[in-house]
């Protein structure tokens, strides 16, 4: 990182957790400065250097014109807005990307860049009070949601809050075993974990099977509620893999749910990571 100008290196990397492979959940510090306050579902940018190594095991960097420009990509905390010490995020590993390869290279204790502006419009700020709140990701889709959970909806009792996230394999279900336990002392709070592949298990499966639609269609939001939801009373958050945001997209307005947008407000909210 020679040729690169080290004051850009604003932050450093204070934890890593390996959720599986080519899955971690990172936490970043600012170094010598203070975070700006935020909205949970917000996003913010992390950076490295071309010149930054890239993880064992990932595709060479073949693409790239000026390898001493920096990578930055965006990343939705997943951290509570309450405490402002770091920023955490849920981060997947793109072996033949630009970014990702250099962030698992990463230690901790090692520089890298945080983005100063936090901003983004995937938030709360558009459901009533009085509406309950359905999360459907996909993968680290269910970044944006960790952080509206642990900043208001766990303690927002008089909401009920369904949390519905699928993934290829049990180990793909990042923030299980926490999401869980909220489940079990939280009643309002419904946690749906589904994956696709239940044959590759080598435990055998016994939760949900299949896409986010599937729980839709089966009404297991419904059953566990105790009634039906509808644009009337509930809210719909969704954001992954586009195949999951069409296809939920066509339920949810076959239901009657509308899209939401700045000049028609409406009960579906859209986060497309690709």
């Amino acid at each position: 990182m020679t040729a690169v100008n080290q004051s850009a290196l604003n932050a450093r990397l204070i934890q890593r957790t390996e959720v599986a492979p080519g899955l971690m959940i990172i936490q970043v510090a600012p170094d010598g400065w203070e975070l700006s306050e935020f909205r949970p579902g917000q996003y913010t940018v992390l950076g490295l250097p071309g010149t930054a190594k890239r993880c064992t095991g990932a595709d060479a960097d073949t693409g790239r014109r000026d390898p001493a420009k920096f990578v930055k990509r965006a990343y939705s905390i997943t951290s509570s807005t309450i405490g402002r010490e770091y920023l955490e995020f849920y981060v997947m590993l793109v072996r033949s990307g630009e970014l990702t390869p250099r962030l698992f290279a990463l230690a901790v204790g090692d520089p890298l860049f945080l983005g100063q502006k936090i901003t983004g419009m995937f938030t709360l700020d558009g459901v009533p009070e009085d509406c309950h709140v359905m999360l459907f990701a996909t993968g680290t889709g269910l970044a944006p949601y960790m952080s509206m959970i642990r900043s208001s909806l766990a303690q927002h009792r008089h909401r009920r809050v369904a949390v519905v996230h699928g993934a290829y394999h049990s180990w793909d279900l990042g923030y299980r075993a926490e999401l869980a336990t909220l489940a079990r002392v939280c009643p309002h709070l419904t946690y749906l974990p589904l994956i696709s592949e239940p044959a590759d298990e080598p435990v055998p499966w016994r939760g949900h099977t299949g896409f986010c639609q599937d729980v839709w269609k089966d009404g297991a939001i419904a059953e566990h509620w105790g009634f039906q939801p509808t644009p009337e009373n509930s809210h719909a958050f969704l954001c992954g893999h586009p195949g999951m945001i069409l296809g939920m997209l066509e339920l949810l307005k076959e239901s009657g749910f509308a899209e939401h947008g700045k000049k028609s407000p409406g009960q579906i909210h859209l986060e497309k990571y690709w």
